[in-house]
Parts: structure tokens; C-alpha cells; sequence
């Protein structure tokens, strides 16, 4: 058998470093690569006569790094390592490239790094056009704000009563509204941006669609109460397969919806929601929270015994969106869609619902 060497690639926009160590720990290999090409990285591998496990810390575009890796012969295993607990370089007193491509490479050898999940091609994909239109969705959100300024500025200005102040007779509304320069112009301006966004929302919602047809988790995660196409979208590309969750807890706390626990001396104490989690779902099972409340018995029914009991409205909130989290993990994990249940007599809200009878 040949033997296995451990690389730790400290990787940068436009170069890399890179550190190879043998079965013993000792350096083999010290090298700059630059830039990061398929080729250079080849030329450096091909020092070593034997398969590399190579590791690096997940950062911007770290799957373009992952798949030039993944496709060179001589890698037999790519590590993606969680740097926010990869602590042992961040607090380092002396903190270089060479030294922390070595320490990964240390840790890798001594099968201390903390991994996390890498998604496969195509949900990576997915995921790039989902956050791309909660982009723009963002910038329309500024800009619609810009043009409340500027109406609030019109003291003597008379708006039609809508629903919506965006919609087709709100915009008619405000072409036609009388107002002075410079304001006039900047609401232009602003009205031009609001319907190109409009445009790159429907745009990527299109793409989308055309993406996930006839998938089923993401039929099953839309059956939810409060979960519609783009929130559905999140969810089903950020939990990227439930099998790798060993049950619903570990799901809640990779979604950031449990609390931080101390234990010591016999007390423990409940502190504040864990940090180290994946932000997306996390505020996707909140968002889908905040409409399950208002739509759904069994949700709103729960939020408002929280509130009883003199949580405030956040903390309640988070409460909901934890138990849909542990329903979706049941849901998923049995292959169904989710269900209201009629109460029998005297059954109160808690029994509402089939996939929540053993959360």
C-alpha cells in the first residue's frame, strides 16, 4: 500500500498555500500556488507518490476550490472544515499562511477537524439562484423605503387609500402625483429601479420553479402551513437530505432554534440561541413561523400559549418555528405531507396535528 499524506491548503482569493505532511507528521511539502488553477495544484500534489487527504476552511466560493480538488487523481479525500471552530488558528499569537496551512494539515492527520457538510453540484446551484433573489427582494425593500421618504417629504400631498402602495394603482397614484424637484426626479429614478427588480424577482422565481419540479421534499415541505415556494426553496436546499440528521433535534440545532446550555456544579442554565448554525434555515422556519401563527390553528394556538405564559413575542415565535422544524425532520423522514387532524372533544390545540403527536 502506498502511503497517505495529509495536506492543509490555506486558501485566499488569488493563491493558496499549501503544506503536505507524511504518515509521521513531518513537513514534505511546503508550496505556494498561484493562482488557484487545476494545473498548479497538480504540479504540487505530484510531489508526493502516494493518495492526499486534503482539508481547508469553508469560506467564499469555497466550491470552486472543493470541485478542483475533487477532480485531481491524486486526492482521495477533500475535508471541508468548519472554521468557526477551527479555533486553534484564529487564536493563534503568531498566525501566518504557512502556519495555518500546517496546523489544518496537523488536525487533519490527526482526524481532529470539525467538517461540516459539503452540498452536491446541483444543490449548489439552486441555492446560488434562491439567495439571488432574496437579494433583490433586499434591494426592492430599500428602495421602496427610499420612496417613503420621499412622499413623506410632501406635506401638502394627497395619496388614493390601497392596500398596497407598490401595486398598479398605487404606482399610477404616484406618476401622477404633483411634486417639485428634486424629489420628482429621484422618484423617477426610483420608481425605474423598483420595476427592474420586480423584473429580476420574477426572473430567478421562473428559474426557480423550472429547477425543483417533481421534487418531492419539497412537496412535502410546502404542505406546511406558512411555507410557500421560496421559503419551501430554502428549506429543502439548506436541509439538503434529512437522512444525514440522526433525528429532529440535530436538525433544530443546525437550524440555530435551540438554546445555548451551561452546565456546572449541578446548575445549568439555558442561555442564548446557538450562534454556529445555518443562518438561511434558520430564518426561513422563522419566516414561515410568523405565517403559520395566523393561518394555522395548531401554530397559532401554540404561539398564543407561549405568550400565556409570559414569553415575549420572539421567544414564542422561535418556539413555533422549533417545533416546525421537528415536524419537517418527521415529515421528511416518513416521506409524507403534513396533515390538520380534527380535535376530538375536549382535545385542545396540541392534538391538531398527526406529525406532531410525537414531537
Amino acid at each position: 500500500m502506498k502511503k497517505v499524506y495529509y495536506a492543509g491548503i490555506d486558501y485566499h482569493k488569488n493563491y493558496s498555500t499549501v503544506c503536505i505532511l507524511d504518515a509521521d507528521r513531518s513537513v514534505v511539502v511546503e508550496a505556494t500556488v498561484r493562482p488557484n488553477t487545476k494545473e498548479n495544484f497538480a504540479t504540487v500534489f505530484s510531489r508526493v507518490d502516494g493518495p492526499i487527504k486534503t482539508t481547508f476552511e469553508c469560506g467564499l466560493n469555497w466550491g470552486r476550490l472543493f470541485d478542483i480538488l475533487e477532480s485531481l487523481p491524486m486526492v482521495s479525500e477533500v475535508v471541508l472544515a468548519n472554521a468557526l471552530q477551527t479555533r486553534i488558528i484564529a487564536e493563534a499569537q503568531v498566525k501566518t499562511d504557512k502556519i495555518d496551512a500546517q496546523k489544518l494539515a496537523w488536525l487533519l492527520h490527526s482526524d481532529l477537524i470539525p467538517s461540516i457538510h459539503i452540498p452536491g453540484p446541483k444543490t449548489r446551484k439552486r441555492r446560488e439562484v434562491i439567495r439571488q433573489r432574496m437579494y433583490w427582494v433586499k434591494a426592492r425593500t430599500k428602495v421602496r423605503n427610499r420612496v417613503h421618504r420621499i412622499l413623506e417629504r410632501q406635506p401638502d400631498l394627497q395619496m388614493p387609500q390601497v392596500s398596497d402602495l407598490f401595486g398598479k394603482k398605487g404606482i399610477a397614484a404616484m406618476k401622477k402625483a404633483e411634486i417639485a424637484d428634486p424629489d420628482c426626479f429621484l422618484l423617477e429614478q426610483d420608481l425605474r429601479m423598483l420595476k427592474t427588480l420586480d423584473e429580476l424577482v420574477k426572473d430567478d422565481e421562473a428559474l426557480m420553479k423550472k429547477e425543483i419540479e417533481n421534487d418531492k421534499d419539497l412537496e412535502i415541505l410546502m404542505s406546511l402551513p406558512g411555507v410557500g415556494l421560496t421559503i419551501g426553496s430554502v428549506l429543502r436546499n439548506e436541509i439538503d437530505g434529512v437522512d444525514r440528521f440522526l433525528n429532529a433535534k440535530r436538525l433544530c440545532a443546525y437550524a440555530g432554534l435551540v438554546p445555548t446550555t451551561h452546565s456546572s456544579g449541578g446548575k445549568t442554565r439555558n442561555g442564548r440561541m446557538m450562534i454556529g448554525c445555518n443562518k438561511w434555515l434558520k430564518w426561513a422556519f422563522i419566516e414561515a413561523a410568523w405565517v403559520a401563527v395566523g393561518c394555522n390553528a395548531y401554530f397559532g394556538g401554540l404561539y398564543r400559549d407561549q405568550k400565556a405564559r409570559g414569553k415575549q413575542a420572539n421567544t414564542a415565535i422561535t418556539i413555533v418555528a422549533r417545533r416546525m422544524c421537528r415536524i419537517s425532520w418527521q415529515l421528511l423522514h416518513e416521506q409524507r405531507k403534513f396533515e390538520n387532524q380534527k380535535p376530538s372533544s375536549g382535545c385542545s390545540h396540541r392534538g391538531l396535528t398527526k406529525a406532531a403527536v410525537n414531537q
